[in-house]
């Protein structure tokens, strides 16, 4: 759904939906936030995080990722809450299942995507560890600021580097098991958040064509660095199930 980019004191002014995303880059935890919104027809608004950046910082907190704000309410920012916000903004379709079990195995498999110390999250920390090695990854400005930012210590890297592999196989695993039970979604048989999440992370693996998602070349080259034991936990399925949620359910090309 087709959105407009306005000024940090205009966003600030108005009413309805306006959200913070990162211009230029097509973060996961931005994307998300706005497959959701594409999905339930909400209109709102983007202000750049790289526009007005000091009066930016003081107005949304200085958050990393989308900042959702709505009418009067409260910021929103983190994955759960701007999910949930969504929700009660457009029920329909709903992306959180009304099954009290369903929804718990959602919200897990959603925190285990873009939570703190989730895929993204360590995915994002592994490329910051080749940066600073100069084995591919973010270059070496951007890895700094990201290492400083996000807590990265040379000693855990080998860490992250596991838990990224257990997760990708964690994730196919899944997708393997609702394959039998003939379903191409990740919980029952229908469209939910887990999926979006999982389709937009994707880009941190193996970004989207360049006719899909327009990138700079050396953002396209940091995401796809991979050693050995990520690549070979990359199963195919996880690509072909980000291709079925973009092709059915989400818009091409990425507006960034």
């Amino acid at each position: 759904m087709a959105f407009e980019y306005i000024s940090v004191e205009e966003a600030m002014q108005r009413d309805g939906l306006r959200m913070v995303v990162v211009g230029g880059t097509p973060s996961p935890w931005g994307e998300a936030a706005k497959g959701l919104l594409h999905i339930k027809k909400i209109d709102w608004a983007a202000v750049r995080l790289d526009h007005g950046s000091e009066v930016l910082s003081a107005w949304a907190g200085q958050q990393g990722g989308p900042v959702a704000f709505y009418n009067n309410e409260k910021p929103r920012s983190g994955w759960a809450e701007i999910l949930l916000l969504t929700e009660r903004l457009a029920p329909t379709p709903p992306l959180l299942p009304a099954h009290p079990a369903d929804r718990a195995l959602v919200m897990g498999l959603a925190h285990e995507l873009l939570g703190e110390e989730g895929l993204g999250w360590s995915r994002r920390l592994q490329l910051v560890h080749a940066g600073l090695q100069g084995t591919g990854g973010f270059k070496e400005p951007v890895a700094k600021f990201l290492a400083a930012k996000y807590g990265y210590r040379s000693d855990t890297n080998p860490a992250n580097g596991i838990r990224v592999a257990s997760l990708l196989r964690m994730l196919a695993g899944r997708l393997a098991v609702q394959r039998e039970a003939g379903s191409s979604y990740y919980v029952g048989h229908s469209l939910s958040a887990a999926d979006i999440y999982s389709a937009t992370i994707m880009a941190l693996f193996r970004p989207l064509p360049q006719e899909q998602c327009e990138m700079r070349a050396s953002t396209r080259a940091a995401f796809e660095t991979l050693d050995a034991e990520t690549k070979a936990a990359l199963h195919p399925a996880l690509i072909e199930h980000r291709d079925m949620i973009y092709a059915q359910h989400l818009e091409l090309p990425l507006s960034l």
